[in-house]
């Protein structure tokens, strides 16, 4: 089963300079305004979705994370740690 995470921004250089830290390098993204990464491994956005939780305040930037077909949820500071259980709960491999 294949995860996805989307990033959003209004603002030109947000994702870029965000994933430049959360990669530890620098980032030149072909879309400056959104980004999509798929995973295979659901257990492997809890690091994304949790640096994004730390990080909230410095960038303008929003998260929508997709577990189900079709099925969107926006990682937000109140529901990102309760996503992070319930990721280990869901899929605890």
């Amino acid at each position: 089963m294949n995860v996805s995470v989307n990033l959003y921004s209004n603002k030109e250089g947000e994702l870029n300079s965000f994933l430049s830290k959360f990669y530890n390098t620098n980032l030149e993204i072909e879309s400056h305004l959104k980004w999509n990464k798929t995973y295979k491994n659901p257990i492997e956005i809890a690091e994304i979705i949790g640096i994004f939780i730390d990080n909230i305040d410095d960038f303008l930037i929003t998260m929508w994370i997709c577990l189900d077909k079709n099925l969107y949820i926006n990682v937000t500071e109140k529901n990102g740690d309760n996503i992070i259980k319930y990721l280990y709960e869901r899929f605890p491999y």
